[in-house]
């Protein structure tokens, strides 16, 4: 008993020390932040391998070999991870894969798809405690934040290298790119409900989590996909592939959280959702 009321003492002072910790810890908990990090990753990964193919069987050789240079650029894949990138890339150029797939094909992997930009909205919904928006008004946007995702991965490799310069000037246009990425992501995806000023500190956050992790994931990503290759096959690749997603997702949907309470927080930013 004595331990217990220690524990409520020391919890109602550190809520009057801290309220924004408060908030955060309460907000991340109400979010589930594992289970959403976890859907959010799975959608990503069944999301990206039908468009995968759709954009390279498709695509001109121009645009496929600038996706395979964003792919290699965001993971810095190398040997047989690399080998089973270019050896998707350059089937899914045959024309016997094209009539298979056919145009049908490609619509149905781009709107289903789009459970991926479904399951993005509900995790900045959550952060800023606001409703589903209505079908009627939100998928649009879902099918537009997908397109223009595609296009940001597929012009990953320039931005990373500095447009030729190099490394340092890429780690600086990536985070400008991807703060600019994650507020218009929040402003589509939370129909305009928020204005764009309170949604600038989750962008930061979120930016800076996914420049960080896409520095370290060159590191670590190519050894473990050509490990996993080797000891499991292509399952290995999946299970690996979904661990680092859940790790980026997880990162994303703490940032989104934790900037809303910030901006919600900030003296005199006009930050709480309109009633």
């Amino acid at each position: 008993m004595a331990w217990t009321t220690r524990i409520q003492r020391l919890r109602a002072r550190t809520e009057q020390r801290f309220p924004v910790v408060t908030e955060v810890t309460g907000r991340l908990l109400g979010a589930n932040l594992l289970d959403s990090a976890t859907r959010l990753a799975a959608q990503v990964f069944l999301a990206a391998v039908p468009l995968l193919f759709a954009v390279a069987a498709f695509a001109p050789s121009s645009v496929r070999d600038q996706l395979r240079d964003s792919l290699r650029a965001i993971f810095g894949l190398s040997g047989a991870s690399d080998a089973q990138l270019k050896q998707v890339l350059e089937h899914s150029s045959d024309e016997e894969l094209r009539e298979t797939t056919g145009a049908v094909g490609v619509v149905v992997a781009l709107v289903s798809a789009t459970s991926f930009s479904r399951v993005m909205a509900r995790v900045c919904e959550r952060a800023w405690l606001l409703p589903r928006a209505s079908t009627r008004i939100a998928a649009w946007r879902w099918v537009v934040w997908l397109l223009v995702m595609v296009l940001v991965v597929i012009l990953q490799g320039p931005i990373r290298g500095g447009f030729g310069v190099g490394l340092w000037l890429g780690t600086v246009i990536l985070f400008l790119v991807s703060t600019g990425v994650w507020l218009w992501t929040q402003h589509l995806l939370l129909a305009n409900r928020i204005p764009w000023l309170p949604l600038l500190p989750g962008a930061l956050l979120a930016a800076g989590a996914t420049t960080a992790l896409s520095l370290t994931a060159r590191l670590y990503v190519p050894n473990a996909l050509n490990r996993a290759l080797a000891e499991y096959g292509s399952l290995g690749l999946v299970l690996t592939m979904l661990s680092w997603l859940i790790v980026v997702c997880a990162a994303v949907t703490c940032a989104v959280t934790v900037g809303a309470v910030l901006a919600e927080e900030w003296p005199g930013l006009p930050g709480r959702p309109e009633q």
